[in-house]
């Protein structure tokens, strides 16, 4: 038995505490909200924004704890007090076994949603998996990103009445906001991450060109979305693409709160972005 699996001796061992705080409960009630959003926005059936949603909070449950447990060794190695594995609040068996529990409980309310539709979740929470795995160290670390937000807005249209087929528009914008929110992630801890021998793609940039690259991603999500769809994209479209750019950009503001700059300019492009797929719609019919 190793340090990450027991208390450390300064710990306090509350298991139901840090599996909570383990499971990066941010990005798994953002990530399950706009699926559930979505899937509200898409038709009236009450039933199926449910099984959806249990099946995004179970896929994002797992990929959370597996991420935590599978990096335990080396969180308690670097003495980070974010982490509730490193600070001896859970063990990470009990994270592990967290993950795979809630992986084997996606899997049939993956497919609750319809063949298709939990065939497309189920290879964006694997991409997910993959990415914890060993993916995030390599030139690749971008993809389960975009895999995963794309597969979002094709759960929703495959699993509405007729099983319609996801518009390219919005399948593109979730792509690239996935590589959005990874580039937006990583950039605080890119200098951590080199000395921890993780080098994806945001690492080999280093810190400055992802902080410049980070608002190409942003805006071409938004663009693809108000561009996108047939139709003359009328007034308001030129309104939204006014007030992104300036939020996309906000990560190369300097001052005291640059560090957490580019996540607000891209948590705003989201939220906008999302009020324009709920305009839009998911389906290409």
């Amino acid at each position: 038995m190793d340090t990450t699996d027991r208390p450390v001796p300064d710990g306090t061992y509350r298991p139901a505490t840090g599996l909570a705080l383990s499971c990066h409960p941010g990005p798994v009630v953002a990530v399950t909200v706009l699926a559930t959003t979505l899937a509200a926005g898409s038709g009236p059936r009450f039933a199926r924004c449910v099984v959806i949603a249990a099946a995004v909070l179970t896929g994002q449950l797992s990929v959370g704890w597996c991420n935590d447990a599978f990096d335990a060794r080396r969180d308690a190695e670097a003495g980070r007090a974010d982490k509730p594995v490193a600070r001896g609040e859970v063990d990470r068996n009990t994270v592990w076994s967290a993950a795979l529990a809630s992986l084997a409980l996606c899997v049939p309310l993956s497919l609750a949603c319809g063949p298709a539709a939990g065939a497309v979740h189920l290879a964006g929470v694997l991409a997910a998996w993959l990415y914890n795995l060993g993916l995030k160290a390599t030139v690749l670390s971008w993809l389960p990103y975009a895999i995963g937000f794309a597969s979002l807005p094709c759960l929703v249209a495959l699993s509405a009445p007729g099983r319609p087929w996801p518009a390219w528009w919005a399948v593109t914008a979730g792509a690239l906001l996935g590589v959005a929110a990874h580039l937006a992630d990583v950039l605080p801890d890119i200098d951590a991450d080199l000395a921890a021998g993780i080098r994806g793609l945001p690492q080999r940039w280093g810190a400055a060109r992802t902080r410049l690259l980070l608002p190409i991603p942003l805006v071409a999500a938004s663009a693809v979305l108000v561009l996108g769809p047939p139709g003359p994209a009328g007034g308001w479209g030129a309104v939204v693409l006014a007030g992104v750019v300036p939020a996309a950009l906000a990560g190369l503001a300097r001052g005291p709160f640059r560090r957490k700059a580019a996540l607000v300019g891209t948590v705003a492009v989201a939220a906008a972005d999302l009020a324009l797929l709920l305009a839009r719609g998911t389906s290409a019919a």
